[in-house]
């Protein structure tokens, strides 16, 4: 039959999926064509949205992106009256629908594996592709021993940052005393330019639904709750969508596949406090209490929501073991290095030309990611850093991108894995800056409960913002370290024992950056009080763009004998002016 696909991510809303929807709709209707027209998640390429697959009798299917309004009654009748569709939107076709070859055959799909080829809605979609495999084997075939032992086997690090590994906290949740059990899966993803929970639970909702019921099935809870902030509409509509069908399919509630055992799911809406990643800041407002991580031990699998026995699992977590118990432990376990096993979702942001979600084996390299798969920077000046692990992580050189990802590996380096955000950096961003953008979020995010965090923060960020306004001390550099270590070691949890790492990972990789502050310059030109704006007499034509432009009345007008020219002490230094000069004649010195 006739069918139309279209990616209905937040990225391809974002592109104008749902305007693309219409105008299908009304070409449709102007065609005469019978056509089924559904919805799916990111598969990845965010980059190419907004994504739409066509499929017609007797044709191999296409995938086709970039797609606008405008293009779609071109593309619709080119499809379905001639099976031609513009060559250069083409990404694949028949079974190689991921496409850009460049972008995916570096990646091991596991636990993307439905993502943006079925139907987040649909729980017939997820049963016919292999969904709650899992699920039947854990409750038919193994005891909650042996599904722990299966997680065990196959090496699976918890993907929320720590990297405890799965089976033991399961294992200790199951020796706890207490006969009441709960799990909890931590879909509050809350990193500058990570996006790779809330992609996964846009598009394979029941994933995520299915590996929690085993984490509880393995340590014996009946009740579990999907945490997720409020500021992700789409993702909590469909975990809503996915908990009411799981229950009308019999996958949730009494008697669970005939099994006797019974599971239910409630969903909980954060209000997108970033230090609710925190597992005890997380049941905190999971009660109905303020957002405030505790002292542990005990520890959440010991006394954890309502003092029970808590396990606490992210998104990534839930769906590599849903994948796990329905393809076997060794699957998993052959990919990775080292105690790295399996795969890794990351989400690739900042100056990159193939912007999107991968997944990769573990033990590949932070080079191998971002100039192979994410293709470099689109602005041709060379990726010079990565900021990998959120704001918890650290900033890297690019002389560090043959180090491999794993755990380990990176906490050499300074940095963490943390959920999965890597940044890439050209020589256009200001390492000071970067620093100050990072800490200036930890520092608003910070619960204020602990001294170490809610000062040390504090003075850290009083320090940088000084460097960039061209004030700073040569006792400054020293001071930031110092403050750091104090603040790693002295804070009660783990936002504000790695809210320094993105300090202290430049002041060890850029410190001649710092030091360039220290002298007045900021060498990628990005401090607004280091820099001006002046305008090549030998390259402007005169045309008075940048003149329009100005709200500040800096530009003085041109005489015969006197060129356009910037007035320094009026000049806010926006950079509007070089943003429409056409000659490249506003330069920053």
């Amino acid at each position: 039959m006739n069918r139309v696909v279209i990616g209905l991510g937040s990225c391809g809303v974002a592109a104008g999926g749902r305007q693309v929807r219409s105008a299908i709709e009304s070409s449709l209707r102007e065609l005469s064509v019978d056509a089924e027209i559904t919805a799916t998640g990111c598969n990845g390429l965010c980059f190419r949205e907004v994504m739409v697959e066509l499929h017609a009798p007797g044709r191999t299917p296409c995938l086709v992106g970039d797609v606008t309004p405008d293009a779609v009654p071109d593309l619709l009748s080119g499809w379905f009256t001639r099976g031609e569709v513009p060559a250069e939107q083409v990404i694949g076709r028949g079974d190689d629908l991921a496409g850009e070859a460049a972008f995916t055959q570096r990646q091991q799909r596991i636990v993307l594996a439905r993502c943006g080829r079925v139907d987040p809605d649909s729980l017939d979609d997820y049963l016919a592709s292999g969904g709650y495999a899992g699920l039947k084997r854990a409750l038919l075939e193994l005891d909650p021993a042996g599904i722990i032992d299966e997680v065990e086997a196959a090496g699976l690090r918890g993907r929320g940052g720590a990297g405890f590994p799965t089976a033991t906290k399961w294992r200790l949740a199951r020796q706890a005393k207490e006969t009441q059990r709960y799990v909890i899966c931590n879909a509050d993803e809350g990193d500058p330019g990570a996006f790779m929970d809330r992609n996964l639970v846009e598009a394979d909702p029941y994933a995520v639904l299915e590996g929690l019921s085993i984490a509880a099935r393995a340590i014996g809870a009946q009740q579990g709750f999907v945490y997720v902030r409020q500021e992700y509409p789409l993702a909590v509509e469909r975990f809503t969508n996915a908990v009411q069908r799981a229950r009308q399919g019999g996958w949730l509630g009494e008697d669970i596949a005939g099994s006797g055992w019974s599971f239910d799911v409630q969903i909980r809406r954060g209000a997108g406090a970033f230090v609710c990643g925190e597992e005890t800041a997380l049941i905190a407002s999971l009660e109905g209490r303020r957002g405030i991580p505790r002292r542990r031990p005990p520890y959440p699998v010991e006394r954890g929501f309502a003092g029970k026995p808590t396990s606490i699992n992210n998104v990534e977590t839930c769906a590599a073991v849903a994948w796990i118990l329905a393809n076997g432990a060794e699957g998993f376990a052959r990919h990775g290095i080292g105690t790295s096993r399996g795969t890794k979702i990351f989400s690739l942001a900042g100056d990159i030309r193939r912007g999107g979600m991968v997944e990769v084996p573990m033990g590949i390299t932070i080079g191998e990611i971002v100039n192979e798969i994410g293709g470099g920077s689109p602005s041709g000046r060379p990726i010079k850093a990565v900021q990998i692990g959120g704001p918890s992580g650290g900033c890297l050189p690019a002389s560090l991108f043959d180090t491999p990802i794993d755990y380990e590996s990176l906490l050499q380096t300074g940095a963490i894995m943390g959920s999965g955000s890597l940044i890439a950096m050209d020589e256009g961003c200001c390492m000071v800056d970067v620093a100050r953008y990072f800490l200036a979020f930890t520092q608003d995010e910070s619960c204020g409960h602990c001294t170490f965090c809610r000062i040390g923060t504090r003075r850290m960020l009083d320090i940088l913002d000084r460097l960039c306004a061209g004030k700073g001390k040569k006792r400054d550099l020293d001071n930031l370290e110092a403050l750091g270590r104090h603040v790693l070691d002295g804070s009660m949890c783990g936002l504000g024992g790695s809210a320094p790492n993105p300090v202290m990972t430049t002041l060890r990789y850029f410190r001649h950056e710092y030091e360039a502050h220290l002298d007045g310059r900021c060498p990628a030109a990005i401090c607004r009080e280091l820099i001006a704006y002046r305008i090549d007499p030998t390259l402007c034509d005169g045309c008075t763009l940048c003149l329009d432009q100005c709200t500040m009345l800096a530009i003085a007008p041109s005489s015969s004998a006197i060129p356009l020219t910037i007035d320094p002490e009026t000049c806010t230094r926006c950079g509007g002016c070089m943003t429409v000069c056409r000659f490249e004649a506003v330069v920053v010195q």
